[in-house]
């Protein structure tokens, strides 16, 4: 008798679970795809991490619509099992109360499983936003007159974090999210980052790849040569040297540089500053009524 009572309040509790899972799934997709339309549209630009933003407002969708299942399949299991809801299996031979069980329990632990996930996923996604607004936030103390920084910008080789466009030239912003581990050492050797005085090693081809696309895309705009400066923020840890002068690396509290890394065969004229802009500002709507540039990955922590 325990055996199907237990069988009973957990098919109802499973069953009902089910159905608010895909009622609440449902209306989170439909909510967001028929949300109302926003104001001045075509003064709204990206906010610095605006990719990160969003993915953490879908996580934490996610996260409370599973936690919220297991609380109403909780509550409905115990409801159901003092409602003795065991007359559903009475005269089932046991392998089968058993083989219902199995199956109970498999879909639950798929579901913890999913909430485990999106609850690490969400974790996660929170430091890569905090760092990409920490850069972000430390490059808009330096937009003054044409000095304008942009954020989110796509290329076919994946999206560039930040731009600065001024008469000094174009800088790359890349930002690399990696947790901390003592001691918070890092360089530039080449074409890799070494953290911790060699405990890891990361490439940096794929800055390099987006860097030299978007160099590409705006010298057709522009009809000619132009340079793009590669600049590559590690949030949180210490610079201790470099090799290249190809890129220039830095954190959130010494981002500042970049103003002072500058040649004057780099100067734009005021026609190119206006053009650039002009499109980057195009591109950088966060609103549009066409379906934006390839390239626009999310991204993950190192």
């Amino acid at each position: 008798m325990e055996l199907e009572a237990v069988s009973g309040a957990a098919t109802v509790a499973l069953s009902s679970t089910i159905v608010f899972l895909l009622i609440a799934k449902t209306w989170n997709a439909v909510s967001r795809s028929i949300g109302s339309a926003p104001n001045f549209p075509d003064r709204i630009m990206f906010e610095a991490a605006q990719r990160f933003r969003d993915e953490l407002d879908r996580l934490t969708s996610s996260q409370s619509t599973y936690l919220s299942g297991i609380l109403v399949f909780v509550m409905l299991f115990v409801a159901a099992y003092f409602l003795q809801a065991e007359h559903l299996f009475v005269g089932y031979p046991s392998w089968q109360l058993y083989l219902q069980l199995a199956f109970l329990l498999l879909v639950f632990g798929f579901a913890l499983f999913s909430l485990v996930k999106t609850v690490y996923q969400r974790h996660q996604m929170k430091f890569v936003r905090d760092a990409n607004i920490a850069i972000g936030h430390q490059l808009q103390q330096i937009s003054t007159g044409r000095t304008r920084v942009f954020h989110d910008v796509a290329t076919s080789a994946g999206i560039v974090d930040h731009v600065v466009v001024g008469q000094n030239g174009l800088y790359a912003i890349n930002v690399i999210a990696r947790r901390i581990s003592k001691p918070a050492h890092a360089r530039l050797i080449g074409h890799s980052i070494e953290y911790s005085n060699g405990k890891a090693v990361q490439s940096i081809v794929n800055i390099k790849a987006k860097t030299t696309r978007l160099q590409k895309d705006y010298r057709k705009l522009l009809g000619h040569d132009l340079r793009v400066r590669s600049v590559i923020a590690v949030p949180g840890w210490h610079i201790k040297e470099q090799t290249s002068d190809e890129h220039l690396m830095v954190n959130e509290r010494t981002i500042g540089m970049l103003s002072g890394w500058k040649d004057e065969s780099d100067h734009l004229m005021n026609e190119d500053v206006m053009a650039l802009q002009a499109e980057l500002t195009a591109q950088c709507a966060r609103y549009k009524t066409k379906a934006p540039r390839s390239g626009n990955t999310l991204g993950s922590l190192q």
